[in-house]
C-alpha cells in the first residue's frame, strides 16, 4: 500500500473501511513539543522534592494518549494526580519501613518483607483497574475485572515458582501474566481475549539466550588471540594496550545486550498483539527487531552526547514506531461497534469501582 493510500485510510471514517481491512494506529507526537512538557515536569519534580511527579505522570500520559489515534479518534487519559500521589506515598512508606526494619532488626525486616509480598499482588490488581478505567477511546472507558485470587497466582505464586526453578518457568509465568491481564480487560462492555500459547514465549527467550551466548563466544574468540599476541610483545606493550582491549569487549557486550533486549521486546509485542482480540476484532503487530535496535541504539548515543536532553525525543521516536506497527483488523464497522458498546454500558449502569493507583508499572 502506498504512503498516500495509507494516509487516506487513517483519515477515513471507521464505517467506510471494509471488514478485514487493517486500521493502523497513528501517533502525531513530536519530540520538540514533548520536550517542553518533559523539561517542565523535570524541573517542578525536582523543586517539589518529587511531589509534582504525580502531576508529571498525568501530563506525560495525556500527551502520549491524546496523540495516539485509531480510525481518526484519539485516546485519552483521565487519571487523578491526587490519587496517584496517595499511591506513591503509600509505596514510599512501605519501602522506608522495609529498609529501616532490615537495618535495625533483620528478623522484623523478614516479617515486613513477607507482609509486603502478601499485599503487593493486591496493590497491582488495583493499579491495573485504575489505569484501565482512566483510559478511554471515543468516550468508552476501558476496564479491568481481574480477581484478587488470580492476581495472587500471577504476581506471587508464579514468581516464586520461577525463582525455585532458576527461571526455567519464566516464560511460563510471562504467558500466564499476559493471559491474566488481557482476558480480564475490556473496552466498554466488550472483552479482550488472549490466545497465545506457552511455546512461543519459550522460543523467544531461548533464541535471545542463544544470540547472546553466540556474541560472547565470538567476542572471546577475537579478544583472546589478540591479548596473547600483545603479551608476547612484552609486558610494557601488553599493559599499554590492555585498557583499550578491555573497552572493546565491554562495548561489544553492551551492544549485544541492547540487541537482545530489542529482539525480545519486538518479538513479545508481536506475540502479544497478534494473539489478542477485542470481541470479534483482532490485532496485528509488525515490529522488526533490527529496526527497533537501530532506533534504541541511536537514541542511547544521542542521550549520552546531549547529557540526557535527547530523552524526550527518544521517547517519542520509540512510541511512534511501536504504536504505528500495530493495526486493528476490524470484523465490521467500528461506528456500529462503538454505538453498541455505549448502549451495553448504559444498560448495565456501570460505574467506577474502587480506583486506587499505586503507580506500579507492569
Amino acid at each position: 500500500m502506498s504512503a498516500a493510500a495509507s494516509s487516506d485510510l487513517e483519515q477515513a471514517p471507521a464505517d467506510s473501511v471494509a471488514a478485514g481491512e487493517p486500521l493502523p494506529l497513528s501517533f502525531t507526537g513530536r519530540g520538540a513539543e514533548y520536550f517542553g512538557i518533559w523539561i517542565v515536569n523535570l524541573l517542578l519534580t525536582v523543586l517539589t522534592l518529587g511531589i509534582y511527579s504525580a502531576w508529571a505522570k498525568v501530563r506525560r500520559l495525556q500527551y502520549f494518549y491524546r496523540n495516539t489515534s485509531l480510525a481518526g479518534s484519539a485516546f485519552d487519559y483521565h487519571g487523578s494526580p491526587v490519587a496517584i500521589l496517595k499511591g506513591r506515598l503509600l509505596a514510599l512508606a512501605l519501602l522506608v519501613l522495609y529498609n529501616v526494619s532490615t537495618q535495625f532488626a533483620p528478623l522484623f525486616g523478614a516479617v515486613v518483607f513477607l507482609a509486603l509480598a502478601a499485599v503487593f499482588p493486591w496493590l497491582l490488581v488495583r493499579s491495573l483497574r485504575f489505569r484501565a478505567w482512566n483510559t478511554s477511546w471515543r468516550g468508552l472507558r476501558f476496564g479491568f475485572d481481574g480477581t484478587d485470587a488470580g492476581g495472587y497466582r500471577v504476581f506471587l505464586l508464579w514468581p516464586l515458582l520461577t525463582a525455585i526453578s532458576f527461571y526455567l518457568l519464566g516464560p511460563f509465568w510471562h504467558q500466564r501474566m499476559a493471559a491474566y491481564q488481557r482476558n480480564h480487560a475490556r473496552l466498554g462492555a466488550t472483552r479482550f481475549s488472549f490466545h497465545g500459547e506457552v511455546g512461543p514465549f519459550y522460543g523467544i527467550y531461548i533464541a535471545a539466550g542463544l544470540i547472546f551466548l553466540g556474541v560472547l563466544v565470538v567476542s572471546g574468540m577475537v579478544a583472546v588471540p589478540v591479548l596473547r599476541g600483545l603479551a608476547g610483545d612484552g609486558e610494557g606493550a601488553f599493559r599499554a594496550t590492555l585498557g583499550q582491549m578491555t573497552v572493546l569487549p565491554l562495548a561489544v557486550l553492551g551492544l549485544a545486550m541492547l540487541f537482545v533486549w530489542s529482539f525480545v521486546s519486538a518479538r513479545l509485542q508481536n506475540l502479544m498483539w497478534n494473539h489478542t482480540r477485542l470481541g470479534e476484532h483482532r490485532f496485528e503487530s509488525r515490529v522488526r527487531p533490527l529496526r527497533l535496535f537501530a532506533i534504541i541504539g541511536t537514541n542511547f548515543l544521542a542521550i549520552v552526547l546531549t547529557l540526557g536532553l535527547f530523552q524526550p525525543f527518544a521517547a517519542v521516536r520509540v512510541a511512534r514506531y511501536r504504536l504505528e506497527s500495530v493495526r486493528v483488523i476490524a470484523a465490521g464497522s467500528l461506528e456500529e461497534f462503538t454505538a453498541g458498546a455505549q448502549q451495553a454500558v448504559a444498560a448495565t449502569g456501570e460505574e467506577a469501582a474502587e480506583m486506587f493507583d499505586v503507580d506500579l508499572t507492569l
